[in-house]
């Protein structure tokens, strides 16, 4: 295939993000290709288990320390621990202790991957920056402003989690995968012998790794066991603190064995069970059984703390939409989206909108912004 490389313009210094990981990588290489000055830096964000099995961070900077030497760049080990632990994980932590289920990338991504990395690269020299997400940056020719739009590999998108990034961010920063299918991005990889070629996707928050979610919390936020009751009021089992639970989960719950017979709505008696609701004030966790079960259908949503990419409000009307990450684009009707909140209505059902998740709203591939989910209505 024609591989478009990340820049016509002139020789630029670029400052790039080398996670250890083989798509920062291979952006390196096709930017220095392009003809870049390209420098490369490894954020370490995350300090509280350099010790632990489940910390990767010493294992991704050797990584990335040995791609930098194949690629013949220079690498910076950057310390950025204390700035996520302040502007993330303690955000992180007050949304789960409210009951809400935080996406913490988001906001890494806004404050620390596009902030305090972008700042310390300008201090470099750079004129951009760049990292391996799947995401693509336009300079909208009539208006002049910049537009971030979804990465062309529709497995691989991760404009939903850029969907915080303003104007100033935007126009210092380059995604030069984000033109390519990660099948491509592997095979250059493994043509130009970088030794994390087949090196596996990384998943899941990065703070928490590999390990159990629960084990992790627990260590930051107390339990408080309450019942778990179906939408009939009976009771079911006991829960180990609302915080541990998050709306549509179905693993974990505790109950598997519990079987109502004649259920409807999804399933007969062997359906699965779904958490539904979480009622702070009784202490109690709903479930329902059958994922397509009434209490999991949304037609509409609130969300605050909006944030806009064209730096305003998208008008009102029919756009696209995620309330996950994984999922299609969904028709909303968009109602309001001034004073920093907004609200949606869906004509067809989405499942198990979940407070402190992101809605982000999309024209075509053109991600426009979006905010953070407050309540949703059936």
């Amino acid at each position: 295939m024609t591989i478009r490389f990340p820049s016509p313009s002139p020789r630029q210094r670029v400052v790039v993000g080398l996670s250890g990981g083989v798509d920062s990588a291979v952006s390196a290489h096709l930017l220095k290709k392009a003809g870049h000055e390209v420098v490369g830096i490894f954020m370490k964000n995350w300090e509280d288990d350099d010790d632990s099995e489940y910390c990767s961070s010493n294992i991704d900077f050797v990584d990335a320390a040995a791609v930098a030497d194949v690629l013949g760049i220079e690498i910076e080990h950057v310390n950025f621990a204390s700035e996520y632990k302040d502007r993330v994980f303690a955000e992180f932590l007050r949304e789960y202790q409210a009951g809400r289920t935080p996406n913490p990338d988001v906001l890494c991504n806004a404050e620390i991957k596009f902030k305090a990395f972008l700042d310390h690269a300008m201090r470099l020299g750079a004129e951009k920056i760049a990292t391996g997400h799947y995401a693509r940056v336009r300079q909208n020719a009539q208006t002049g402003s910049y537009e971030l739009l979804k990465g062309l590999d529709p497995l691989k998108d991760q404009s939903y989690f850029l969907h915080r990034l303003n104007q100033a961010q935007l126009s210092k920063t380059m995604f030069p995968v984000g033109e390519l299918p990660k099948t491509e991005v592997r095979r250059i990889a493994e043509e130009i012998g970088l030794p994390n070629a087949k090196k596996k996707d990384s998943t899941g928050i990065c703070f928490i790794g590999e390990r159990p979610f629960r084990e992790f919390l627990n260590r930051y936020i107390s339990k408080e066991p309450g019942p778990i009751k179906d939408e009939k009021g009976r009771k079911l089992g006991e829960h180990q603190g609302l915080s541990f639970y998050t709306l549509g989960q179905r693993q974990g719950l505790g109950i598997g064995g519990v079987k109502e017979k004649g259920a409807q709505r999804g399933g007969g008696e062997h359906a699965p069970w779904f958490v539904a609701r979480k009622d702070i004030e009784k202490n109690t966790l709903w479930v329902v059984q059958g994922h397509d079960h009434p209490w999991l259908q949304y037609h509409a949503l609130e969300a605050g703390d909006a944030s806009w990419v064209a730096g305003h409000a998208p008008a009102a009307g029919t756009l696209g939409s995620k309330t996950r990450y994984r999922q299609p684009d969904s028709p909303c009707n968009l109602k309001d989206g001034a004073n920093g909140s907004f609200a949606l209505t869906f004509p067809d059902a989405q499942w198990a909108v979940t407070p402190g998740q992101s809605a982000v709203l999309y024209d075509g591939d053109v991600c426009l912004g979006g905010g953070v989910i407050a309540s949703a209505q059936a």
